[in-house]
């Protein structure tokens, strides 16, 4: 692409594109095509002036050069360049308000200073009918509401001849409907376009067995598998099998549906519990965008109880300015200080700026790698004094390592971890990736040797090779549940197993064959989180894992964790947060696996982390990124900001409106004036709801 450069600073370049008449799926591909450049900071196409605005990381004679060996290299119709599109930008909306907006500015005063006197006057009639008629409309089914305010006010300047203060009256709700509409709507699209299924991979059903490959390459009619836990990537029809699926995020059903052949199921959903063959009816990127867009707004999770008690109290307050307006008439027979009471309502701004700043603490949590289903949760996330982790994964490293591989009998170190690799890459977990890269990482191929796998919840995986049954798990699982057994003359073998190690057991027709040694490290930054989660007011920090008591001990000595539990079962996990409930605690669960799930749900907040179980993150109310645990510590401070936030909308915009009334009473300022200065306050509050919550990432 050629193109002329109109503008250039240091780290700024403003350059004219050759393209007439960018659409704006052009503009959209040159912007996301630019802004996935690394040494790029940010980049803003204009479809109007075929300009781009580029912004660089750092300061180089360089940067010119690398900008025009990019654009050489740009090719819109490329299949690379097409990928970097969501499927919803959000341009097209922008520009829909933004024509609104003006037209409606444009229109108000042309007639205002065009029109005549007589014809501003009917023009005034004609558009307050519609206002007068939502009223009694409103007033004859839900009471006294605002628009009944509206109505009356506008009708009562019609009645009255000041028709200049009717048109004002409209004008400005007009232009605060567009712009509250559009701030909404912007900030749903903005959250919608950061939430994503995060499925890049899917298990296709071919002839010569279970083959993997990018979900972009899935065509319609093609068959996939999905397993217990697995998020099912793409719509579609049971063509065999039978499982339960947890589509709560899509229907709002709490319970776990059954599924079996002839079923439709939707992408996003997650598998419980079974396997089935799926034929896909929709491609990837179909309707996500607007089915994540219906989640949010039909959402009730939105609403924390702080919002919700804001509204009750906002809309209890819409009769007494009725009754202040017929009171004030009454007595001073004024219309015009009358009128100061149907100018002004409060509750506006709070069904602006609450779920406003809602949506903008969810948008930014996104930052640090956050994803929280409402703002519900984040309440209770400001209000909770007690977290519960789990270790695997969590406290540790979600990817620990395989270090050894420990043999049984004559078998071959190599093909055990092949074939522990077979079993296990269907259910990914912190442990059985470990054990799927120890393989990759020795080059070991282990395309599929076994029938069908079946998942034991919190014990492990079995299955048969050829006629031989091959079990994989913890040593409960194997050693106890499953009855196999050590070779004769190699128990001291098990017993010279370092215990730093996690182990997982892999034993073939009831004989253990290989025990596989994981080393599970404590991350880096968990000390400093445990200290900073002190420090953010929890009064528990505790700690449940099934794995052996001496390496339970040693990582709850080496972090200052309060309390903890080893060798504990699912059950075990929730029980102990229904524990902690019932003695007054508010509580967080972390987790990122299939056995956390119970607990997860059980507490009041669900955290899973992202690189865990599927079935884990749809539970929970809240993912966090696996790559740093003090995300945790912005949850907490952006949940507690959000908090004050919302309270302080409230005291503002009550004292703010109260004050307008005061004014109209006392005859300080006009009814017109009041309705600018309130509809003014509650655009400020709105866009003030949209700013940061909290100045830097981390701590």
């Amino acid at each position: 692409m050629r193109y002329v450069v109109l503008h250039k600073s240091d780290k700024r370049i403003r350059i004219k594109t050759p393209i007439i008449n960018m659409s704006y799926r052009q503009a959209d591909l040159l912007e996301y095509y630019l802004k996935s450049l690394s040494w790029i900071k940010d980049a803003v196409v204009d479809e109007r002036t075929c300009n781009a605005t580029i912004i660089f990381n750092n300061v180089s004679d360089n940067n010119e050069v690398a900008l025009r060996n990019a654009l050489t290299l740009y090719d819109e119709n490329s299949e690379e360049v097409k990928a970097l599109l969501p499927e919803e930008t959000g341009r097209a909306l922008s520009r829909e308000y933004e024509e609104k907006l003006i037209i409606k500015i444009v229109s108000h005063y042309v007639s205002k200073m065009l029109l005549p006197a007589p014809l501003r006057m009917v023009k005034a009639v004609i558009k307050s009918v519609p206002y007068a008629l939502n009223a009694v409309k409103i007033l004859s089914k839900s009471g006294i509401k605002v628009e009944v305010l509206d109505g009356i006010a506008i009708g009562t300047s019609v009645l009255r001849n000041d028709f200049g203060t009717a048109s004002s009256i409209m004008f400005l709700l007009e232009t605060g409907e567009i712009l509250e509409e559009w701030t909404r709507k912007k900030s749903v699209g903005d959250l919608a376009r950061s939430m994503s299924l995060g499925i890049s991979h899917v298990w296709v059903k071919a002839e010569d067995g279970d083959i993997k490959i990018s979900i972009d390459k899935v065509n319609v009619g093609d068959m996939i598998v999905v397993r217990t836990s697995d998020v099912i990537p793409l719509d579609g029809i049971v063509i065999s099998g039978e499982m339960t699926v947890n589509q709560s995020s899509m229907t709002g059903e709490a319970e776990p549906v059954l599924k079996s052949a002839g079923g439709y199921v939707y992408a996003g959903t997650v598998v419980e519990e079974g396997e089935c063959i799926l034929k896909v009816t929709k491609c990837s990127g179909e309707g996500k965008y607007d089915q994540i867009v219906r989640m949010i707004e039909e959402s009730e999770k939105l609403k924390s109880e702080t919002e919700s008690k804001a509204y009750r109290l906002a809309d209890g307050l819409v009769p007494y300015s009725f009754l202040g307006f017929g009171l004030t008439y009454a007595l001073t027979r004024n219309m015009t200080k009358a009128l100061s009471f149907l100018m002004v309502d409060y509750s506006c701004a709070m069904k602006l700026s609450m779920p406003l700043s809602v949506l903008s603490a969810i948008k930014e949590a996104r930052e640090y790698g956050i994803s929280i289903k409402g703002g519900k949760f984040m309440e209770l996330v400001s209000e909770a004094d007690t977290i519960v982790f789990d270790k695997t994964g969590t406290l540790t490293y979600a990817s620990p390592k395989l270090v050894r591989v420990v043999a049984f009998g004559d078998k071959d170190e190599d093909e055990m971890l092949r074939i522990a690799a077979c079993l296990e890459e269907h259910y990914p977990h912190s442990v059985a990736n470990a054990i799927v890269n120890g393989a990759l990482e020795k080059g070991l191929n282990h395309e599929e040797l076994h029938s069908k796998v079946e998942y034991i919840v919190a014990h492990g995986v079995s299955s048969f090779i050829g006629n031989k049954k091959a079990v994989i798990g913890s040593y409960h699982f194997v050693m106890e549940d499953e009855k196999c057994v050590i070779p004769k003359g190699e128990e001291n073998k098990l017993d010279a197993i370092d215990e730093e190690y996690s182990r997982i057991f892999l034993a073939i027709d009831g004989i253990l064959s290989a025990v596989l040694c994981i080393l599970d490290p404590v991350r880096d930054e968990a000390k400093k989180t445990i200290d900073s989660l002190r420090r953010l007011g929890f009064k528990n920090i505790c700690m449940m894992t099934g794995d052996n008591k001496k390496t339970a001990a040693s990582v709850a000595e080496r972090l200052g964790i309060d309390h903890y539990q080893a060798e504990v079962l699912p059950e075990d996990k929730a029980l102990y947060v229904k524990h902690m409930q019932d003695m007054g605690h508010k509580v967080i669960m972390v987790g990122d696996g299939v056995n956390d799930s119970p607990a997860l749900s059980e507490a009041d907040v669900g955290i899973a982390i992202d690189t865990g179980a599927a079935i884990a993150r749809e539970i929970a109310d809240i993912t966090i990124a696996s790559e740093n645990l003090q995300s945790i510590i912005a949850l907490r401070e952006i949940s507690t900001a959000l908090m004050n936030r919302i309270k302080s909308n409230y005291r503002f915009i009550v004292g703010f409106n109260s004050a307008l009334i005061g004014m109209g009473l006392t005859g300080v300022i006009a009814p017109s004036t009041s309705a600018l200065l309130h509809n003014g306050s509650t655009i400020m509050t709105g866009v003030k709801s949209t700013t940061r919550l909290i100045e830097t990432k981390g701590n």
